[in-house]
């Protein structure tokens, strides 16, 4: 019964206790010509390794169900300018629909191993993510913009061309404490290139940003999609619109497409049907 439970042969089972047999120098079964069983010394070992081999198969059997219903903490790393995924709508259909599955999100625009620091998966722009990453849209192309309230343009105009933002008072964004102030990209007549605006504020916040900017308080850049419902409610206007030309948006990526787990799968294709 053993060997066809194993879905071996009679003779490996036999070869195969008489080796641990030999390796521990004591007879575990005995055997006559009618029947076979465990002599003291086995029944003591089988007694003793028992709460193991059934510890073993209940992990075994969790790691199954794992694989058959999705479940579990699901750790995200996501942009902040990640508008598209991280407003609400997305995830909260996602943990609507699968209860047993914690989704905990960092949002952080540091650079990292995503594998390293244990996260499953993470969003960004397709441009900065790592090419032996999978990566999926979770957004169309997107557009980066310069934004001022109209209480500013009264007292200091509008520039006409990025090259007049140093005439103009300025609010930047860093990702980090000690990283230099990010440089506003822009792009004429297929031409891509950069503005190291001098900014009055810095800060790594993209809605002290936006306060600051609706308060009069400078020129401010950033995803025009964050920006659409302050120019909504005409809180802000967009500038130098013809020098921000389109490109690719926001990609879910993780490492592998091997053995993915439940959750990781379900994220996937909920962001696939999302899109």
């Amino acid at each position: 019964m053993a060997a066809e439970n194993l879905g071996v042969t009679r003779p490996a089972v036999s070869q195969t206790i008489r080796r641990l047999e030999d390796r521990l120098g004591v007879a575990l079964v005995q055997r006559t010509t009618r029947s076979v069983s465990l002599t003291e010394a086995g029944e003591q070992l089988y007694q003793r390794v028992a709460p193991a081999i059934s510890e073993v198969g209940l992990a075994l059997d969790a790691t199954a169900d794992r694989d058959s219903a999705p479940g579990g903490l699901l750790r995200l790393a996501v942009s902040s300018i990640a508008e598209p995924f991280i407003s609400g709508p997305l995830l909260a259909r996602f943990a609507d629909t699968f209860p047993a599955v914690q989704v905990d999100v960092t949002v952080t625009d540091e650079e990292f191993d995503i594998v390293a620091e244990g996260y499953d998966a993470g969003v960004r722009l397709g441009e900065v993510i790592d090419q032996d990453m999978i990566a999926v849209p979770v957004s169309g192309d997107q557009r980066q913009g310069a934004f001022a309230a109209p209480s500013y343009i009264e007292r200091f105009g509008k520039p006409e061309h990025p090259s007049e933002l140093a005439a103009h008072r300025c609010i930047g964004w860093r990702p980090a404490p000690h990283s230099a102030p990010y440089r506003w990209e822009f792009g004429e007549n297929g031409r891509e290139f950069d503005v190291a605006v001098d900014p009055h504020i810095t800060t790594n916040d993209m809605w002290l940003m936006i306060r600051t900017a609706c308060a009069g308080g400078g020129i401010t850049f950033g995803m025009e999609d964050t920006f659409k419902p302050y120019v909504a409610s005409g809180r802000l206007v967009p500038l130098l619109q013809d020098y921000c030309p389109p490109f690719a948006g926001f990609f879910l990526y993780y490492p592998s497409r091997r053995n993915l787990a439940p959750k990781l799968r379900a994220l996937i294709d909920h962001v696939k049907r999302w899109r």
